[in-house]
């Protein structure tokens, strides 16, 4: 009588490792949202065209004083009291649209491709992948923003030099106005990626942004006066100019107040997407 001993399995699936199982940790989905960023065209583009507005805009104003002074041509309004750092800040206002957009695009492009599906799917708790798109992209934007007005400054310091308009970097809140202005466009970037999670529309976001940024503070000129002393220091486009402004006074609020108010309304943002992307399927 014979036996037959058993007989291991042979073949692809007795020699297939075992897959290693990874836990999802918060560096992780942050390193998956800094790829997926820069994985887009429009990352770079739209990012590259916020430091050209950055650094070109104001450069042509410091070259456009300059030119004033040399001919003798009388100033506009907006060029009499301009300063070196009023001057290369004049592209801010066209920085922060390019950095907010992006910011949306970053959020909402997910949800108009219906890659957020399998975003959600890797990511069951949902909220690490909007903290890590926020940080993500307000880190970015912060560093463009910083650095776009930087090398602006410093260009527009050697246009003007001994011109009245002249400062430097040692000059009394200089310093100060530059890395508030830099603090600001990151946290317009978390404002256009917190838009992006809670509308889910690309365009929607793209509109709300635009509105708060730049419509609403038009409105609420035509109001009465001792509203508009109320109100307009609390807008958000004006409490973030508050945070690099040279010059304050009783109608506006001081760098601190403007940070403060401008940090509670990014919050606020956030805090709206964070309930909409637990509470809501994508």
């Amino acid at each position: 009588m014979s036996t037959v001993a058993p007989s291991r399995a042979t073949g692809p699936a007795a020699e297939r490792p075992a897959r290693p199982v990874h836990r999802v940790t918060g560096a992780r989905v942050l390193r998956s949202e800094w790829a997926k960023m820069w994985s887009l065209r429009s990352t770079w583009i739209t990012s590259g065209l916020g430091l050209l507005f950055l650094i070109a805009f104001g450069l042509i104003a410091a070259y456009q004083f300059r030119s004033r002074i040399s001919s003798g041509r009388p100033m506009d309004r907006d060029f009499a009291d301009a300063t070196a750092l009023g001057l290369s800040l004049f592209g801010t206002n066209f920085a922060q649209l390019a950095l907010g957009v992006l910011g949306v695009l970053v959020a909402a492009g997910e949800y108009s491709t219906g890659m957020i599906r399998s975003t959600l799917a890797a990511v069951p708790r949902r909220l690490p992948v909007l903290w890590s798109k926020a940080a993500a992209y307000g880190a970015v934007a912060l560093l463009l923003g910083t650095f776009g007005v930087f090398v602006a400054f410093l260009a527009d310091s050697r246009i003007l030099a001994g011109t009245r308009a002249a400062m430097t970097l040692s000059d009394a809140g200089v310093l100060r106005s530059l890395l508030g202005a830099g603090l600001y466009l990151g946290l317009v970037g978390v404002i256009g990626v917190a838009l992006g999670a809670l509308l889910r529309s690309v365009a929607g976001g793209i509109s709300v942004l635009v509105a708060s940024l730049m419509l609403v503070p038009g409105l609420v000129s035509l109001l009465p006066s001792s509203w508009q002393d109320t109100i307009s220091p609390y807008l958000p486009s004006h409490a973030g100019e508050a945070m690099f402004a040279l010059q304050h006074d009783a109608s506006t609020l001081s760098p601190t107040a403007g940070l403060l108010v401008f940090v509670l309304w990014t919050v606020a943002v956030l805090a709206g997407a964070a309930v909409r992307l637990v509470r809501s399927d994508a």
